[in-house]
C-alpha cells in the first residue's frame, strides 16, 4: 500500500503563493515521488489548483464538505460541487472545525457519507485534546470519533481514509512521539478490523506538527501510512523532503 502525504493548506494562501508553491512541488519531477500526494486547499482556490495540478501527480482535496445536498444553505459547498472542480479528497472532521463549528461526531460521519456518494476520498480526522490524553481518555475519545462514521459508512469504509491528530499537537511544535502515534494508530487499525474485512485497505495518516525532521521515524511505524501536513505543507522545501521521507 502507498503511502499518502496530504497538506492541509488551512485558511493561507494568494493565487501568487499558491502558483509558486506548485511549481516548486512539481519541478521537482512529480512523477518519481514513489507515494500518493495531496493538498487540501481553502475553496476559493479549487479552480486555480484544478488548472495547476492537471496532468501532474499532484491531487487536489478540499478541507470541507456540506452535510446536505443542495439547497438554502448560503455559504456551504456541497460534495456534488467540489467533484466538479476535480476534487479527490476532502478532510472530514479536522480538530478546529470541531472545535470552532461544534460539528458533531454525527455531523462528521454524515459529511464522510456525503463525499463518499460523491466518489471523493474523504480523509476523516480524530483525536484528543491535552485534557483528554492526560485524564487517559485518549483510547475512548477516538474509539467514539470513528465509531459514528463506522456505524454511517460500515459498508464502504474501507474507502475513507483515517488521520489521527492529536489536538494538542497540531500547530503547537509538539509531536507524539513514534511509540505514542503508532500506540494509538494500532487501536484504530483494531477497530477498522472489526468493522470490515477490507479495513487493511484503508490508510491511517498521522497529523500533528509532522515536519521534515521527525517524519522518517513517524512513518517507519507500521500502522502509519502517511501524514496530514499542516505549516510544512506551505514550503515546497519542507514538503518534498516529507514526501522523500515516505518513498
Amino acid at each position: 500500500m502507498k503511502k499518502l502525504i496530504a497538506g492541509n493548506w488551512k485558511m493561507n494562501g494568494s493565487l501568487a503563493a499558491n502558483a509558486a508553491l506548485v511549481q516548486g512541488l512539481l519541478a521537482d519531477g512529480d512523477q518519481a515521488w514513489g507515494c500518493d500526494v495531496a493538498v487540501c486547499v481553502p475553496a476559493p482556490y479549487l479552480a486555480q489548483l484544478q488548472s495547476l495540478t492537471q496532468g501532474s501527480a499532484l491531487a487536489l482535496g478540499a478541507q470541507d464538505v456540506s452535510a446536505q445536498e443542495s439547497g438554502a444553505f448560503t455559504g456551504e459547498s456541497s460534495a456534488g460541487m467540489l467533484k466538479d472542480f476535480g476534487v479527490r479528497y476532502c478532510l472530514v472532521g479536522h480538530s478546529e472545525r470541531r472545535q470552532y463549528h461544534q460539528e458533531s461526531d454525527t455531523v462528521v460521519a454524515t459529511k464522510a457519507q456525503r463525499a463518499l456518494a460523491a466518489g471523493i476520498t474523504p480523509i476523516v480526522c480524530v483525536g484528543e485534546t491535552l485534557a483528554e490524553r492526560e485524564a487517559g481518555d485518549t483510547e475512548a475519545v477516538i474509539k467514539r470519533q470513528l465509531a459514528a462514521v463506522v456505524h454511517l459508512n460500515g459498508h464502504c469504509i474501507s474507502e475513507i481514509v483515517l488521520a489521527y491528530e492529536p489536538v494538542w499537537a497540531i500547530g503547537t511544535g509538539k509531536t507524539a512521539s513514534p511509540e505514542q502515534a503508532q500506540a494509538v494508530h494500532l487501536v484504530l487499525r483494531q477497530q477498522l478490523q472489526a468493522a470490515s474485512a477490507r479495513a487493511d485497505r484503508v490508510r491511517i495518516l498521522y497529523g500533528g506538527s509532522m515536519n521534515a525532521g521527525n517524519a522518517a521515524s513517524l512513518l517507519a511505524q507500521p500502522d502509519i501510512d502517511g501524514g496530514l501536513i499542516g505549516g510544512a505543507s506551505l514550503k515546497a522545501a519542507d514538503f518534498l523532503s516529507i514526501i522523500r521521507a515516505a518513498q
